[in-house]
């Protein structure tokens, strides 16, 4: 029985330390949004600075939005700034997630959040 117990311990160990940090751990700060070039070779940059005010290092997942001009969303994409990397307490990361979205002049706005929160 003790070793079920201690075994449960280790697969469940790495779930605990999972949860140390919140979405709510993470700010998404000065969000812009701005088209680079016309015609054909438009393309997105939706930039920013991801930062952790979580009490440890951890790495999260945003979330944008491209909606038109009713609020009707036309696209969605996650990614992670960061990549593979922590970020530590109280640092930032720069991103520019506009390289998932495919342009459409119908999107109007954007609305940026943190999806999921990870050590890696």
């Amino acid at each position: 029985m003790k070793t079920l117990l201690a075994s449960a311990l280790f697969v469940f160990a790495p779930l605990a330390a999972h949860a140390a940090c919140a979405p709510t751990d993470f700010v998404v700060q000065d969000f812009k949004m701005k088209v680079v070039g016309s015609g054909m070779g438009a393309r997105l940059s939706l930039s920013g600075q991801l930062v952790n005010h979580c009490a440890e290092a951890a790495a999260a997942q945003i979330t944008i939005d491209a909606k038109d001009g009713s609020g009707k969303v036309l696209q969605t994409k996650k990614g992670w700034p960061a990549g593979t990397t922590n970020i530590s307490p109280g640092q930032s990361v720069d991103f520019d997630l506009g390289r998932l979205f495919r342009f459409d002049p119908e999107m109007q706005s954007y609305t940026v959040g943190v999806a999921d929160v990870r050590t890696w």
